[in-house]
C-alpha cells in the first residue's frame, strides 16, 4: 500500500514539474512576444529628429541643436544626408551654397542674412562653425527647403514635414492612451484628450498610427474627422510622350520659318546666346526682332522653345566662370532673364571643349541653374558627348550627376570619327551608338533612361585619302547624292546600319558612310528598344526632303 502511494506521489511530483515547466515556457514566450512592445522609441539624452514621420535620430552625423530662442540647427552634413545631397562649401567666398527644388540659397557664418535666388533675406540667427562643422539655422530656412519645422520643448522632439508630401489630420474620438505598438499589451507613450488633433500616418491591424502635437509617434484605436490637409505635389512634364527636338543653329539672325511646319517635332532649340570670350559670363544674345518672330512662329505651331546657351568651345572663358561663384550666379541670372524676357520654355546648355579639371564645377553650375529655371517652370536640357573619350571633349562631364540635376541629358550621338580622328570612319555607326547608350543607362553612368535623349546627325563626312594622309569635309544629308559621282555603288553595312561608298578620283581615294532615312530609322530603333526619353537632330536645314516624315513615323512608334 505504501509502495503504491509512493509511486502515485512520484507521478504527481513529475506532473507538477511538467506543468511548472510548461507554464515557465509559456511565460517566456509571452515575454519574448510582448517585450518589444515596451522598447523605448526615442533616444534619451538628445534632441530627437522626426522627418516625414520617421525618427532619423540614430542616422544623424551630429546632434540637433536647439538654442534658447528655440532656433533649430542642423549640421551641413545632415542637411546633405536628408535634404540636399549637393550642399557645397565655397572656400573662396566662405559660404555654404544649398539648393532645393526651386531655390538656391547662400549663407555665410555669423551673418543674420542669406541670399535666396540672388535676393537678400534677413534672418534671426546665424550659421555657426563648431569643431570644423557648419551648423545652419534650419528653422530659419524653412522656405528654402519647403518644409514645416516644429519643436516640442516638453518631449525634446523636432519634427520636419515636407510641404510637397501628403498629410492627413484627424481628431481623437476619446481620451486615450497612445501605444508604442498596435496592441493593448504595449507601452503607453502619451495620453491625448478627446478631440485633440493628430497627424494620421497610416492604418494598421485595426489601429491608427498617428503623431501627436508633441511629436510622439504611436497608435490609437479610434479617430474621427480624418481629412487631407495637403496632397502629394506631382511634377508635370512639359512634354507628354517622347521629346523630339531639332537644333536650329544660326550665327546672327534667326531664320524666318513663317508659314512652315516641321513634322514630328515638339521642341525647337535655336542658338539664342553664347559666352563672350573672357567677359566673365556676359552673353552674346541673338534674339532681336527676327528671334522674337521665330519664337512666335514656334509657339503658334505648338512647339516648345528651348534656347541654346553655348560656351562657343572656349575652355579658358568657361573655366573662369565655373570656378567663381559670383560669376556663375551672374551668368545664371542672365540665363533666367533670357527665359522670362523672351518667353522661352527652357534652356539647352551646350558647353563643349571644357577642361577635365572643371568637371565637378560644371556640375555645380548646373546644380545652381536647375532650381532657378524650375522656379519659372522652365526645362533644363544639357548636351554631352559619348563617354570614355578625350579629356576636353568627353571626360569633362559627370554624366551621372548631370542626369540627376537636369530634366534631360542629350547624348550627341555623332562624330564617332570626327575632324580630329587619325583615321577615316563613320559619323555614327548604329553599333557604336548602342554601346554608348548602354554606357549611359547601365552601371557605368547610371543615367535614368526617362531623361536620356538620343541625338542623331543629319550630316556625314566625305573622307579624302592619299599616301596615308587623310582629310574630311562635312556633307549635309540633303547634299550627299550630289557629292557622289554618278553610278557610285552603295554597300550596306549591317553592323553600322549604314550604306558605305568608296571611289577613286584624281588620284585620291574617297570614302563615305552615309546618313540617310534608313540609318536614321536604325537609330530610332535603338531609341525605342531602350525606351529613351526621345530624340534630337543636328541640325535643321541639313536634312533630306523626306526625313521629317520618318521622324513623325518613328518618334512615337
Amino acid at each position: 500500500m505504501r509502495a503504491k502511494r509512493a509511486i502515485e506521489n512520484k507521478k504527481g511530483n513529475i506532473l507538477k514539474k511538467i506543468v511548472v515547466t510548461v507554464l515557465f515556457l509559456v511565460c517566456i514566450c509571452v515575454v519574448i512576444n510582448i517585450a518589444p512592445n515596451y522598447v523605448q522609441n526615442t533616444i534619451k539624452g538628445k534632441i530627437n529628429l522626426i522627418i516625414n514621420n520617421n525618427n532619423v535620430t540614430t542616422s544623424l552625423k551630429y546632434d540637433v541643436i536647439v538654442d534658447e530662442s528655440e532656433v533649430i540647427y542642423l549640421s551641413s552634413r545632415d542637411i546633405g544626408n536628408f535634404f540636399d545631397q549637393n550642399i557645397f562649401y565655397d572656400n573662396v567666398y566662405n559660404k555654404i551654397i544649398t539648393t532645393s527644388g526651386t531655390k538656391v540659397a547662400t549663407i555665410e557664418p555669423n551673418k543674420k542674412e542669406m541670399y535666396v535666388n540672388s535676393s537678400k533675406v534677413n534672418i534671426y540667427a546665424t550659421m555657426t562653425k563648431k569643431d570644423e562643422t557648419f551648423y545652419l539655422p534650419f528653422s530659419e530656412m524653412k522656405s528654402v527647403y519647403n518644409v514645416d519645422v516644429k519643436y516640442s520643448k516638453e518631449t525634446g522632439i523636432v519634427t520636419i514635414d515636407s510641404l510637397d508630401k501628403e498629410q492627413k489630420m484627424g481628431n481623437s474620438s476619446d481620451d486615450t492612451n497612445v501605444k508604442y505598438k498596435p496592441t493593448m499589451f504595449s507601452k503607453t507613450l502619451d495620453k491625448i484628450k478627446k478631440g485633440e488633433s493628430v497627424v494620421v500616418i497610416e492604418k494598421k491591424d485595426g489601429w491608427n498610427k498617428i503623431r501627436t502635437s508633441k511629436g510622439i509617434i504611436g497608435y490609437i484605436k479610434d479617430i474621427a474627422n480624418i481629412h487631407n490637409v495637403r496632397e502629394n505635389m506631382e511634377e508635370t512634364k512639359q512634354i507628354e510622350g517622347k521629346v523630339s527636338l531639332v537644333w536650329d543653329y544660326y550665327s546672327s539672325v534667326a531664320p524666318d520659318r513663317t508659314g512652315t511646319r516641321i513634322e514630328g517635332i515638339n521642341v525647337v532649340a535655336p542658338s539664342i546666346a553664347s559666352l563672350k570670350e573672357m567677359q566673365q559670363g556676359e552673353l552674346t544674345v541673338r534674339v532681336g526682332d527676327s528671334g522674337k518672330r521665330y519664337i512666335d512662329w514656334a509657339h503658334s505651331n505648338n512647339y516648345k522653345v528651348w534656347g541654346i546657351v553655348s560656351n562657343d568651345s572656349l575652355p579658358d572663358t568657361t573655366s573662369e566662370i565655373l570656378n567663381d561663384y559670383k560669376l556663375r550666379e551672374s551668368l545664371i541670372n542672365r540665363i533666367v532673364l533670357l527665359t522670362t524676357n523672351y518667353n522661352l520654355d527652357g534652356i539647352n546648355i551646350d558647353f563643349e571643349n571644357m577642361k577635365e579639371s572643371d568637371k565637378n564645377m560644371f556640375s555645380q553650375f548646373l546644380i545652381e541653374l536647375a532650381p532657378r529655371l524650375k522656379e519659372y517652370g522652365k526645362v533644363l536640357s544639357v548636351d554631352v558627348t559619348a563617354p570614355d573619350g578625350s579629356p576636353n571633349w568627353s571626360l569633362c562631364y559627370d554624366r551621372n550627376k548631370i542626369g540627376q540635376v537636369a530634366d534631360y541629358i542629350i547624348f550627341m550621338g555623332y562624330d564617332q570619327y570626327g575632324i580630329s580622328s587619325p583615321k577615316e570612319g563613320t559619323t555614327a555607326g548604329a553599333d557604336w551608338v548602342e554601346v554608348n547608350v548602354n554606357k549611359f543607362i547601365g552601371t557605368q553612368e547610371e543615367v535614368d533612361k526617362d531623361k536620356l535623349i538620343l541625338g542623331m546627325p543629319f550630316y556625314t563626312r566625305l573622307w579624302k585619302e592619299k599616301d596615308g594622309e587623310i582629310k574630311s569635309t562635312v556633307v549635309w544629308m540633303k547634299n550627299i547624292d550630289s557629292k557622289l559621282p554618278a553610278g557610285t555603288e552603295k554597300k550596306w553595312n549591317e553592323d553600322l546600319k549604314q550604306y558605305y561608298v568608296e571611289y577613286e578620283q584624281n588620284g585620291y581615294t574617297y570614302k563615305m558612310w552615309i546618313e540617310d532615312e534608313k540609318s536614321i530609322k536604325a537609330k530610332f530603333d535603338i531609341m525605342n528598344k531602350y525606351n529613351l526619353a526621345g530624340a534630337a537632330y543636328w541640325q535643321k536645314d541639313f536634312e533630306s526632303a523626306n526625313i521629317w516624315n520618318i521622324v513623325k513615323e518613328e518618334i512615337n512608334r
